[in-house]
């Protein structure tokens, strides 16, 4: 994943750099110069921003909605601040001059670097993808508060202790899952979760 990316005029076009997924058709701005993905529990989003170098335009799409424009800009650097997901996360684009008509954008996120975003979300959540009558579901664990999310959606659980550790029980479509935490006995390795789909197993998480 790239997190930092860099501009010098010119560049090429919109269409070179991106490629959507969305079924429906859309006007992609031609300044497009970074594009992100970043992991909430309730989905992930793309990011991308366009930056006009003459007018000093501005705009940010998430997921292809245009979320934020600023058509005219007298300074060509500075920050844009969104929000992403549920949660309204704190999202802020940094543009900065390194030289001449050359350009460098960063995206923070949650007051964090991308980057260090990223580790922290790989302590704090599990996440597995589990495909259920046909249909793949992303089920997010977030460690702190034990809350699960299923393709977006905050889960309704339930919770106990067991002899080995706890389980959360909850259900996907008509399919009991259970995710256990117990400790694997070692001090640096803490807590072990395991998603369980009617009782098998499901493979160990991505994140």
């Amino acid at each position: 994943m790239q997190l930092l990316l860099r501009r010098q005029d010119p560049v090429p076009s919109a269409f070179q750099l991106l490629r959507t997924s969305s079924a429906e058709p859309r006007m992609v701005c031609g300044d497009v110069v970074a594009v992100w993905e970043v992991a909430l529990s309730d989905g992930v989003y793309r990011i991308e921003f366009a930056h006009g170098t003459t007018t000093g335009k501005r705009v940010v799409y998430v997921n292809g909605t245009e979320v934020l424009r600023k058509d005219w800009m007298f300074k060509l650097v500075g920050k844009e601040t969104f929000t992403l997901g549920r949660a309204d996360t704190k999202a802020t684009i940094n543009i900065e001059a390194i030289s001449g008509f050359t350009y460098e954008y960063s995206l923070n996120v949650d007051g964090k670097s991308l980057q260090k975003f990223i580790d922290n979300r790989a302590k704090t959540t599990k996440t597995w993808v589990v495909q259920v009558d046909g249909t793949d579901y992303r089920v997010v664990l977030e460690k702190d508060t034990m809350d699960v999310w299923c393709n977006g959606q905050k889960m309704d659980t339930t919770g106990e202790f067991v002899d080995d550790g706890t389980e959360t029980h909850f259900l996907v479509g008509e399919h009991d899952c259970c995710i256990k935490a117990m400790s694997c006995g070692k001090k640096k390795n803490g807590i072990v979760h395991c998603l369980l789909l009617d009782g098998e197993k499901v493979p160990a998480p991505t994140q």
